[in-house]
C-alpha cells in the first residue's frame, strides 16, 4: 500500500481555503498537493484527477455563496493545466524519436512551467495583499519639533542692517556694462608694401641690375617678404625685368626705367581711429 505524502505547514497563498482532497496516495490540503506535484514529490500519473474534481464540485455546493468566482475561477485554471499534464506524461517511456512525442514532451515541460508560474503568481498577490494591508495600518505623525529639541537651535544674527541689505540689493540689480574688447594691443605692419617699392625702385635705378639676394640683405623675414611683394608690384608696372640662368639659379632683377615715384599699389591701409 502507498504511503500518503503527509501535508506540511508552508506559507503559500491557498488557491481554495478550507478544501481538502482525499486520495489513496494523498490527503490534504489542494494547495500542497500542487506543490508536491510542481516539486516533482507526487506522481501526477497516480492523481485521480477526476476524484478531485468531484470533491471540488461538493465543496462548491456545501459553500454556496461563500465561495467566490475568483476562487472557482482559479481551481479550473489549475485543474486543466493538470490534466493537460497527467496527458503529456502518460506517454511511452524509451528512447523518442517520432516527432509528435519530442513535441509532446515540449508540451509536458510548458505545463510544468505553467504550474510553476501559477504558483509563483498566487505567492506574489499574496505578498502585495499583506504588504498593503501593512502599510494600511501605518500613520505618519503629525507633529512639529519636540521641545527638547527647540532649546538646541542656534540663533542667527545678521551682523548687517536695512541699510546693508539695501546696499547690497542695490549693488545686485544693477546692470553691468557690457564688456568691451580692447584694441590697443592691436597694431599695423611697421613694414608697409609702398614704402619698400619706393625703396627697391630707387636701389634698382641707382645700380642698374641687383640680385633678389643683393636687395633682402640684412633683412628681416616680414622685410623680404614685403619687398619681394614690391618687386612683383615693380613688375606689373613694368619698371623691372628679370633675370634667371636656370632653374633655381641666381635671380636678377634689371631696371627698364621710367620714375621712381608715382607707382600704383595694391595695399590694405587701416582706417585710423580716432
Amino acid at each position: 500500500m502507498s504511503r500518503r505524502p503527509r501535508a506540511r505547514a508552508e506559507e503559500t497563498p491557498q488557491t481554495t481555503p478550507g478544501f481538502d482532497v482525499h486520495l489513496e496516495n494523498f490527503e490534504g490540503p489542494f494547495d500542497l498537493l500542487l506543490q508536491l506535484i510542481s516539486r516533482r514529490e507526487l506522481d501526477v500519473t497516480r492523481v485521480a484527477l477526476s476524484q478531485v474534481t468531484d470533491e471540488f464540485i461538493a465543496h462548491v455546493r456545501a459553500a454556496g455563496d461563500a465561495l467566490g468566482l475568483e476562487q472557482t475561477s482559479s481551481f479550473l485554471v489549475v485543474a486543466a493545466t493538470l490534466l493537460d499534464l497527467k496527458a503529456a506524461r502518460l506517454l511511452p517511456g524509451g528512447e523518442v524519436t517520432e516527432p509528435e512525442d519530442l513535441a509532446a514532451l515540449e508540451a509536458r515541460d510548458l505545463l510544468f512551467a505553467r504550474l510553476l508560474q501559477y504558483r509563483a503568481f498566487k505567492q506574489l498577490a499574496a505578498w502585495v495583499e499583506g504588504t498593503m494591508a501593512t502599510a494600511g495600518r501605518q500613520h505618519w505623525r503629525p507633529g512639529g519639533l519636540e521641545e527638547r529639541f527647540r532649546g538646541v537651535l542656534v540663533q542667527v544674527e545678521l551682523p548687517i542692517g536695512p541699510e546693508d541689505l539695501v546696499r547690497l540689493a542695490a549693488r545686485a540689480l544693477t546692470p553691468k556694462p557690457a564688456p568691451v574688447v580692447q584694441l590697443t594691443h592691436l597694431h599695423g605692419s611697421r613694414v608697409s608694401v609702398v614704402e619698400q617699392t619706393g625703396i627697391v625702385a630707387r636701389l634698382l635705378a641707382g645700380k642698374g641690375q641687383l640680385t633678389f639676394r643683393s636687395l633682402v640683405a640684412g633683412c628681416d623675414r616680414l622685410t623680404t617678404v614685403v619687398r619681394f611683394l614690391a618687386i612683383l608690384e615693380l613688375f606689373r608696372a613694368g619698371r623691372v625685368s628679370f633675370e634667371q640662368a636656370g632653374p633655381l639659379a641666381e635671380l636678377s632683377i634689371r631696371w627698364s626705367g621710367g620714375e621712381t615715384t608715382g607707382i600704383v599699389v595694391d595695399e590694405y591701409e587701416p582706417e585710423e581711429q580716432t
